[in-house]
């Protein structure tokens, strides 16, 4: 299993140095100065999109919940098809017209004399925010080394903080969706052939999955004694949720704002929804699967580990029933999810901090390697901070990218529908959006979820949405807009 893992390192290696030498200016190092093909990006997109989360956070969360956590993954795979459905050819149209290289540089390319108050305001959004959610990945990684290599948690995610903080400094955009296009695929691989690996296996023990998914509940959870989840209809409204945040991901939002043209932008749309409907299939059956597994003694004294988290039963399944070669390919899906996602999200931040923050406050003409050099040096600083921030922070990889999807979404979410959409949409509106989805996904997380049942993710969207429409018409444009 190891040399497997090695070999993945290698190819990794390999991809990043061919790739690092395309990124040559500060525009590819921050969006890809146009260099890469659409079917790259919907791979990069998905690999970004999914994460430690989905590897880890989905299918733990399936083994604890049963049946009842369908509604999450369904609320995911709908957000995803809206924003390659409505969203992917306006933000493509909209980023060839204004030159932006952000998204909030989308903000200010439309309404004049806003990139600095933009700027400063998403950048500050976007840094709180995705610390949280790098943090989460290299957690993720801790997680991954320790029950496959049996690494101390520290060293595995020093492990996978250095490795995604170095290639991301090296090229870049550029690096990083090459890094992603390979890693979307091992995902895919693990979340196809482990599932059919495991329905066998149970079928030997006498389970039978079809008649767990027909009896099962659906709206109260497997487990609910020891989750802390509504019931009923908030449960389906909750786990459904999870679509409003893909419309204001900005990790997200640049796969399609660097595509090359609209019949590009067509093609990808396929890649990513057939994508996207056999990993989300594949990772949920995986705990669905691993639950029955686990009560029919087949994990054997693993079962122990997953009964103290159930976000270790994806590796812990396959160092189970897994040959060595095949469960370092597997494995190395695992790592996938998180290094693809950390690295988009290192890119954010750094990119942001320099194009949407320094330049906004500096108000200078910054040279071009200047830029460049200042991108790779803030890239490592926020790498190092999340790595702290990973040994600090007791929460699930399900809970911390729930929280900081919940910010961003809510924040940029609503902004960025209403900027492609509605005509009447002004600065104001941009302004409310903003500030409205952090500081009630802020509240309603730490005071309002336990009272109330529902989600920060629901309520923070929500009210931002309908702050920004309101105040949109308080305050109209005066001005023609750029």
């Amino acid at each position: 299993m190891i040399p497997v893992f090695i070999l993945y390192i290698v190819v990794l290696i390999i991809i990043v140095t061919y790739s690092a030498r395309r990124s040559k200016t500060n525009s590819d190092f921050v969006l890809g100065g146009k260099k890469i093909s659409g079917f790259s990006l919907a791979l990069s997109e998905r690999a970004t999109g999914e994460s430690a989360w989905l590897l880890l956070g989905l299918t733990g969360h399936a083994y604890a919940e049963g049946m009842a956590a369908i509604w999450i993954a369904l609320g995911c795979v709908t957000g995803i098809l809206f924003l390659w459905t409505f969203l992917a050819e306006p933000l493509q149209k909209l980023t060839a017209k204004t030159g932006a290289l952000t998204v909030p540089g989308l903000f200010s390319g439309k309404f004049q004399g806003t990139s600095r108050s933009f700027g400063i305001l998403s950048s500050i959004i976007i840094i709180f925010f995705f610390i949280l959610y790098i943090a989460a990945q290299f957690s993720g990684a801790g997680k991954i080394f320790n029950d496959t290599f049996k690494i101390d948690p520290l060293w595995g995610m020093v492990i996978g903080s250095a490795l995604v903080t170095l290639y991301t400094m090296l090229g870049g955009f550029i690096t990083v969706v090459a890094t992603d296009a390979f890693q979307a695929v091992l995902m895919v691989v693990t979340c196809v052939f482990l599932p059919i690996i495991a329905l066998g296996i149970a079928a030997t023990y006498n389970i039978n999955i079809a008649e767990t998914i027909t009896q099962a509940n659906y709206t109260i959870p497997l487990n609910a004694d020891t989750v802390k989840q509504a019931t009923g209809g908030l449960l389906i409204l909750n786990g459904m949720s999870w679509a409003f945040g893909y419309t204001g991901q900005p990790q997200l939002l640049s796969r399609m704002m660097a595509m090359r043209n609209k019949k590009e932008t067509r093609q990808s749309r396929w890649v990513a929804v057939a994508w996207t409907l056999l990993a989300y299939i594949g990772a949920f059956m995986i705990g669905i699967i691993g639950y029955k597994l686990v009560q029919a003694g087949a994990l054997g004294e693993a079962a122990s580990v997953v009964a103290n988290d159930s976000e270790k039963i994806m590796p812990i399944m396959v160092m189970t029933l897994l040959n060595p070669i095949l469960a370092g390919i597997l494995l190395s899906g695992a790592v996938s999810a998180m290094m693809s996602t950390a690295s988009s999200q290192l890119m954010v931040v750094s990119s942001s901090m320099t194009e949407d923050f320094y330049q906004q406050v500096t108000k200078k003409q910054i040279k071009e390697k200047r830029m460049l050099s200042l991108n790779k040096i803030i890239t490592l600083g926020v790498g190092l901070l999340g790595f702290f921030m990973a040994i600090i922070m007791e929460d699930t990889v399900y809970g911390l990218v729930s929280y900081a999807w919940s910010g961003i979404g809510a924040s940029f979410g609503p902004a960025v529908v209403l900027l492609l959409f509605w005509k009447k949409f002004s600065r104001a509106g941009v302004y409310a959006s903003l500030v409205t989805g952090t500081l009630t996904a802020i509240i309603w997380k730490t005071f309002l979820v336990a009272p109330t049942g529902i989600s920060e993710r629901l309520s923070s969207y929500l009210l931002a949405f309908v702050m920004a429409v309101v105040f949109s018409l308080i305050f109209p444009e005066k001005e023609k807009s750029k």
